[in-house]
């Protein structure tokens, strides 16, 4: 084990926002070992901010499903692969198509962006103010992760329903239990290929990574790594990808892994 890659929420960090200090210490004595520790999330950049207590240095992590990759000890975006203003007016315009009744927001370098209708109560608790939809003034940002909300139904049913349309156009992915959310980004943008180019620059092989993760936009993680755990009551396709299925985020089961495998390590 050189490196560990792990997802945030419902991975590392419970459902109240925190992290255990169980898990906290952990991942400290991992990297007290010389372990990488890589954040490899769907969070835009500035919702790393809250980890910092339990887990001090972040280094370097990898935000908006492998959109940015962010020095969060320099505080600023070192990569971000953004959406051409075209393709973002294009995926807005099929999603509509299909969905009518779809709302978007539009999470940039500088940051998020709502459409009228979108808000939600962590965006009402940032003080952001929704606004009409302006493709151009946003890809002037850089759009990183362009988000699609329906009033109903399920994530997995709005992804099925625009897959097709999307095909080809942008990267497409959800990782909000319980909300009818889609997530999409420029083609070929995934946590996978983003984690393995950050680690090819460590000199570190998929074989030494050992990822966690447990929601849709961890498949390919989970797949690419030499050592993979799908974390609690995963869905069906991130069971399938990954090596083991573990415990819950509140059982601490990350931490009861990186505990047996540093103690291999020590034999």
């Amino acid at each position: 084990m050189r490196l560990i890659a792990t997802d945030l929420d419902g991975t590392i960090v419970r459902h109240d926002g925190t992290v255990s200090p169980r898990t906290a210490a952990a991942l400290n004595e991992a990297r007290a070992a010389g372990v990488a520790l890589v954040l490899v999330t769907g969070r835009p950049t500035r919702w790393l901010s809250g980890l910092r207590e339990a887990l001090g240095s972040l280094g370097t992590a990898i935000c908006s499903n492998g959109a940015v990759v962010y020095d969060d000890d320099a505080g600023r975006v070192l990569e971000a692969s953004v959406l051409p203003v075209g393709d973002l007016v294009a995926a807005r315009e099929r999603v509509l198509a299909l969905a009518p009744d779809a709302v978007f927001a539009a999470e940039t370098v500088a940051g998020l962006h709502l459409e009228r209708g979108f808000a939600s109560s962590r965006a009402e608790r940032e003080g952001l103010a929704e606004e009409p939809f302006d493709a151009e003034a946003l890809a002037a940002e850089g759009v990183v992760k362009l988000l699609a909300r329906r009033p109903g139904g399920t994530c997995a049913e709005f992804e099925r329903l625009v897959a097709p349309a999307l095909e080809g156009l942008v990267a497409l992915t959800h990782s909000a239990p319980g909300v009818p959310l889609i997530e999409m980004a420029a083609p070929g943008v995934d946590k996978a290929v983003t984690l393995a180019r950050h680690a090819a620059r460590l000199g570190v092989d998929p074989a030494d990574v050992v990822a966690f993760g447990d929601m849709p936009n961890d498949v390919g993680m989970l797949s690419w790594a030499g050592r993979s755990y799908a974390v609690g009551d995963s869905q069906p396709r991130v069971v399938r990808a990954a090596d083991h299925v573990i415990g819950t985020v509140e059982e601490d089961s990350v931490a009861r892994v990186l505990e047996s495998l540093l103690a291999v390590d020590r034999a």
